[in-house]
């Protein structure tokens, strides 16, 4: 391997060559290309190329689960990949990730660490810290902005992610990801069946309040509509058959209890909780779909990039999304999953020579 003009193979051995090979590949968002064999970075002459050499083949954008899955395929078939990641995973506050086959219980940050080392292992993945802020066509591919710098790429994978927006409820945010949860499947196992509460009103809320349901005990789960549209007789009675109770009134107060938490509502009512569920409205990060022109659809909590399903390809040719920012269903292996098929389907159109 020759890396600016040095024979690698005459001055490293492949374990030092791989070691280095990472070093050089995580590199800041302030430049833009690694620095020499040898050299220190230095902060006050920054490496800065105003102009590509070549363009990678692909860049992600977001380097949690959906973007390392499909840079771990991209990788694998020995195309270039620049994954650019601004560290806003959106499990960051959560202490353990369940149900997510061979990580049961570790830690979700373990997971994206221990991905990104596996991912990295791939000599044509390099790493780009820095939040992509602008996205935009050019010819043969596209351009991303990572800080004031373009990179350019054949294809684009956009797995940012979604950003919740957690009800402005007094001592909602701080419990978010500890004893107030959106996805029952990850967190309802080890509540043990204590008592649940759901968050929501209107027919989304009642299916979601049926699912959660099934992690507590019977006649243990009520819906608290927050002042929100009340069941029809025949929803009530749905609802009362699988013992979930209704509270209407809204919601003042979450604060730490004897089983959890308890919730207060307004007349004074208190509700002790193991936990509370919600389904947050959602929205996704950045600007990239008006400044690419992807189609944009609505989802049961928010909106998600409008994709083929078999591809996760955009409706912009060569743009992919993956992850919860291009699928409803929002959950570590769902996303592992998506960025996979993304990763695999943006390497098939660049060996097809489907241009952009």
């Amino acid at each position: 391997m020759v890396v600016k003009g040095l024979d690698l193979r005459r001055t490293a051995t492949v374990d030092g060559l791989r070691r280095r090979s990472r070093e050089l590949r995580v590199w800041s968002s302030s430049h833009s290309a690694a620095p020499p064999i040898g050299c220190t970075p230095s902060t006050s002459q920054p490496i800065v190329r105003k102009e590509p050499v070549a363009m990678t083949d692909v860049i992600v954008v977001g380097g949690s689960y959906a973007g390392l899955a499909a840079a771990m395929q991209l990788g694998r078939a020995r195309r270039t990949v620049l994954v650019v990641d601004a560290g806003q995973r959106r499990n960051r506050v959560v202490s353990r990730a369940h149900g997510v086959l061979g990580f049961d219980g570790e830690s979700p940050a373990v997971i994206a660490a221990k991905g990104k080392h596996q991912v990295l292992e791939y000599p044509s993945v390099h790493w780009l810290d820095g939040a992509a802020t602008a996205a935009r066509s050019v010819a043969g591919g596209f351009a991303v902005s990572v800080g004031g710098q373009e990179h350019f790429a054949k294809r684009l994978i956009l797995a940012t992610g979604v950003v919740d927006e957690i009800p402005s409820i007094p001592g909602f945010p701080e419990r978010w990801g500890k004893t107030i949860f959106h996805c029952p499947y990850c967190d309802g196992y080890e509540l043990e069946r204590g008592r649940l509460g759901v968050l929501g009103a209107g027919p989304v809320a009642q299916h979601y309040a049926a699912i959660v349901s099934e992690w507590s005990s019977r006649e243990g789960t009520t819906l608290f509509l927050n002042d929100g549209v009340a069941p029809s007789t025949g929803e009530l009675a749905e609802l009362t058959s699988r013992g979930i109770h209704v509270e209407s009134a809204s919601v003042l107060e979450a604060k730490d209890g004897a089983s959890g938490m308890e919730l207060v509502v307004r007349g004074g009512r208190q509700y002790g909780l193991a936990a509370v569920f919600v389904l947050p409205q959602t929205r996704l990060p950045g600007a990239f779909a008006q400044q690419l022109g992807c189609e944009i659809e609505s989802g049961p909590t928010g909106s998600v990039y409008k994709t083929d399903p078999r591809t996760k390809e955009t409706t912009v040719k060569g743009v992919y999304a993956a992850g919860d920012a291009g699928l409803a269903l929002h959950s570590v292996t769902f996303a592992m999953a998506d960025g996979a098929r993304a990763g695999t389907s943006a390497h098939q159109s660049l060996v097809f020579g489907e241009e952009p």
